[in-house]
């Protein structure tokens, strides 16, 4: 999300921008909630306002993301593994498993999280 805020732009988040130019990212069942929660935090902050939030959400809806629909009930089993066998929250697990589960690389600016996807053998393209 940090791509959304003009003053968190970085090289990495502008790589991780165009790569949906040409292909397409998928994202666990709780990407949306944590959209959501992200731009009510900006709000809160007055970064954004609340007139702000449809045009957001309409342009993320027009990116090329794919929402697997397995991946809250992953938690129970691999997603919680994961998360302690790499000390991550179980929501970053989620977005690890889903990675694993479907050999796409991750593309996260999380340093645990992309630590822990290149442990398990992941291509982090952030890191490029």
């Amino acid at each position: 999300m940090a791509w959304v805020f003009p003053d968190e732009a970085t090289e990495a988040t502008a790589r991780l921008r165009d790569l949906l130019e040409d292909d397409r990212a998928v994202v666990p069942s709780l990407w949306a909630i944590e959209v959501g929660s992200v731009l009510l935090a900006a709000t809160k902050r007055r970064r954004i306002g609340v007139e702000s939030w449809e045009e957001l959400c309409a342009h993320l809806e027009a990116l090329p993301i794919e929402v697997d629909p397995f991946s809250v009930s992953r938690v129970w089993g691999g997603a919680l593994r994961l998360a302690h066998s790499y000390d991550l929250t179980v929501y970053d697990a989620v977005y690890l498993e889903l990675a694993l589960r479907r050999q796409l690389p991750l593309a996260t600016l999380d340093q645990a999280l992309g630590t822990a996807a290149r442990t398990a053998g992941l291509d982090t393209p952030a890191d490029r």
